[in-house]
């Protein structure tokens, strides 16, 4: 039995404060990332937060990806959790750093579903912090 789901949770700091409020900006950057990560979207919600901030979440025949921006912080929380053997959430992570022009970022990979045994199952975690050059990389394993 193979791992079930890979679950990659992003840290971006530094990122363009006007980019992280930008509504429609925020969805395109999430469908394209989708696309890169070449996973199905289901369905799409977005909300614009008075007087800033942009939470975007798209519901994926895979799972699902979100993203939580604080405009203020320059920062963006992201979380891509997809399922099978075909997607790619590390290139979604990539093109959503890239969108948000990030200047730190911060991965945790995280293999979930690993088998340990009849009805258990573990995860798998590796952490990196880089620069956005390095972190960015595709690295589907």
């Amino acid at each position: 039995m193979t791992t079930v789901c890979a679950h990659v949770l992003c840290e971006f700091g530094g990122c363009d404060c006007r980019v992280l409020d930008d509504l429609a900006l925020i969805k395109k950057a999430m469908y394209d990332a989708a696309a890169a990560a070449k996973v199905t979207v289901l369905n799409g919600y977005f909300h614009r937060f008075s007087p800033a901030g942009v939470t975007g979440l798209l519901s994926i025949a895979e799972s699902h990806i979100s993203v939580h921006t604080w405009p203020e912080a320059g920062y963006a929380a992201v979380d891509i959790f997809t399922c099978g053997d075909h997607a790619t959430p590390q290139l979604a992570a990539r093109v959503l750093a890239d969108a948000l022009r990030a200047k730190s970022v911060k991965i945790v990979d995280m293999k979930r579903g690993v088998p340990l045994g009849p009805d258990a199952f573990g995860v798998e975690i590796r952490t990196r912090d880089a620069s956005l050059t390095r972190a960015c990389e595709a690295t589907v394993s």
